[in-house]
């Protein structure tokens, strides 16, 4: 195993610890998620009672697998969202979207009581935040015009796969270069103000804890 993925695996054993029986589970998505997705079906087969509501489809089928109940209606509120991101600043900002799912990753994490995020030691990017290309989900009526506004806020933006990537709310993703992201709550306010525009992969001031997987421990960051 490649030491991100041990670091991953290592943030999301911490995690499944903080989940106790009877919990409504917001479940995010990518290869971190997975690995707590893993574990919790651990815990379900050896009793633990949960449900969860899945930000992906891949996340529910995988979920499933395992034997965790995911509800495709729920519409109360989550005890504790678990989710991955691309990159976090140093005030636990996060960009994501890197596996297409940041609409409903957001709608998940907005409705839920607690934000638990585990990433690797690679992930918490500090000055290099933004880095990493800012995926935005535009509509696809109108996607060039959209992403031609994009630009003009400073970033070159391209679809992802060239237009053959559909996420699971049948819209597509832009990868926006924009360079370095000092503050990432304008930025985010300025996007999502063009038509066409559904969604932005900056979430800012939503994370409660995130959790670093290094070599052979987990970090925790308290923001909330």
């Amino acid at each position: 195993m490649q030491n991100t993925d041990k670091e991953k695996k290592i943030a999301a054993k911490e995690a499944v610890q903080l989940i106790k029986d009877g919990m409504i589970i917001g479940i995010g998505t990518g290869s971190t998620v997975n690995y707590f997705i893993e574990e919790l079906g651990k815990k379900v087969a050896s009793g633990l009672k949960v449900k969860g509501v899945s930000s992906s489809t891949k996340s529910s089928d995988l979920a499933r697998s395992y034997g965790i109940e995911i509800m495709d209606d729920f519409e109360g509120t989550m005890d504790i969202d678990v989710d991955g991101a691309d990159q976090v600043d140093g005030n636990g900002n996060l960009i994501k979207g890197g596996g297409g799912a940041l609409l409903r990753e957001k709608i998940v994490a907005f409705n839920s009581r607690r934000v638990c995020i585990i990433v690797d030691r690679e992930k918490m990017a500090g000055d290099r935040f933004g880095s990493f290309p800012l995926p935005v989900e535009v509509t696809p009526y109108f996607a060039s015009g959209t992403i031609k506004h994009i630009e003009k806020l400073g970033s070159h933006c391209k679809l992802r796969q060239n237009g053959n990537f559909v996420t699971d709310n049948g819209n597509l993703i832009a990868d926006c270069e924009f360079g370095k992201i000092s503050d990432p709550c304008i930025l985010e306010k300025k996007i999502k103000s063009i038509p066409g525009v559904v969604e932005v992969g900056l979430f800012v001031n939503m994370t409660s804890e995130i959790i670093v997987g290094s070599e052979n421990s987990a970090k925790f960051i308290k923001l909330k």
